[in-house]
């Protein structure tokens, strides 16, 4: 364990980040999957979308961002963010090697394995793509099926706006899917945290023929393995607050957003960046 830190305990909360509000679908998913567990939430807004940041930056962030919630008791961590994933999971297991870390990939294996045109889109920030884990995962599970790419400018933005089903939103989409339909994809995979609060838009414009898979329901079923083989399920008596967000951003405008995000209202802290580190 760093110097400064606890070893975690079953009754500490799951750590989860991402650059703003996209690692709320992943949130989502933990808290349907284990409704008893403590969940602490950052989402970085002051820095968001980390897209088209450095990896060597997001990097720098993911480091301090994992620092903060370890300080807040996190007895594992998901780097709810495909972009930071890319940019900072492997070194974020040397540098905390007794740590448990759940990351994001795009589910191309899923997506290869189920397609029946042999065609398959994803969407993703451009960091993820340029990242060495995207590659590898199509170098492994992508041999023998066309991939077609789109870095949907200014989606994630517009989802922190809250603007799922405007104009803009759907013309973002547009541009993305219709040429990859004119190529005859059935899946689509979610290379982006924000983006399955789109799901029903994408829908619509790709059509009832074409399989959409959000990453999140995996990703909560792996915190639980996890979990489960460290012995850190919380206890079955665990009692108190088990859901706390932070951002660094507005805190009331986050509030806002929760109930049509993830079905909820709940309290929001603002954690805010000072010298390269948070501070509530």
């Amino acid at each position: 364990m760093s110097a400064g830190l606890h070893p975690p305990e079953a009754s500490g909360p799951i750590g989860v980040f991402d650059s703003g509000v996209g690692g709320l679908s992943v949130l989502h998913a933990i808290r349907q999957q284990f409704p008893g567990e403590a969940v602490v939430f950052f989402g970085d807004q002051a820095h968001v979308p980390y897209g088209p940041r450095s990896l060597d930056q997001v990097q720098r962030f993911s480091f301090a961002i994992t620092r903060f919630l370890l300080s807040q008791g996190a007895k594992i961590i998901v780097v709810a963010c495909n972009t930071a994933s890319a940019a900072a999971l492997h070194a974020l297991r040397q540098g905390f090697p007794d740590v448990a870390f759940v990351g994001m990939e795009p589910a191309v294996k899923p997506a290869a394995e189920q397609t029946l045109t042999g065609v398959v889109g994803v969407l993703a920030t451009p960091a993820t793509f340029q990242g060495a884990l995207y590659a590898s995962v199509i170098e492994r599970f992508a041999q023998g099926v066309t991939v077609l790419q789109d870095t949907c400018p200014g989606l994630v933005e517009q989802i922190e706006s809250g603007n799922l089903d405007g104009a803009e939103t759907r013309r973002i989409l547009e541009n993305a899917l219709q040429p990859m339909l004119a190529q005859h994809i059935d899946t689509v995979v979610l290379g982006c945290t924000h983006y399955p609060f789109v799901i029903p838009l994408i829908q619509a414009i790709a059509g009832s023929g074409v399989r959409v898979i959000d990453p999140a329901p995996a990703v909560a079923r792996q915190v639980g393995r996890l979990l489960s083989a460290r012995q850190l399920t919380r206890p079955a008596e665990g009692n108190g607050r088990t859901l706390r967000i932070l951002t660094s951003g507005d805190p009331q405008r986050l509030a806002g957003l929760l109930p049509r995000l993830m079905g909820e209202t709940a309290p929001v802290e603002q954690a805010a960046w000072r010298g390269g580190r948070l501070k509530v």
